[in-house]
This record gives structure tokens, C-alpha cells and sequence, in this order.
């Protein structure tokens, strides 16, 4: 039973903190753009092309 109140008030910090790291990166623009960048390798990069390989 005593390890409950040391347990309890644990967990609540670990809670606490969990939320406060959500709401810090919510805040500072983690979750803008979560599409952006796991579509980026589809499209092809009519660029430059880097052709120094020897064959």
C-alpha cells in the first residue's frame, strides 16, 4: 500500500510532463506539415542530375 504513494504521484508527473511536451511542440510547428515531406520522394527532380559515376 505505501508503494501507492509513491507510485501515484510518479505517474502524474510523467503525465504532466508528457502533456507539456505535446503542447511545446504543437506550439513551435512540429505537426504544420506532416504531409509534405513523406510525399517529397514521389516527384521527380527535374534538376541537375549528378552523373560522376564511372561505369
Amino acid at each position: 500500500m505505501s508503494a501507492l504513494y509513491l507510485v501515484i504521484p510518479l505517474a502524474l508527473l510523467f503525465a504532466m510532463l508528457a502533456i507539456g511536451a505535446f503542447v511545446w511542440s504543437a506550439r513551435s510547428g512540429q505537426f504544420d506539415d506532416l504531409d509534405g515531406p513523406a510525399e517529397r520522394i514521389l516527384h521527380d527532380d527535374d534538376g541537375e542530375r549528378d552523373d560522376t559515376r564511372s561505369n
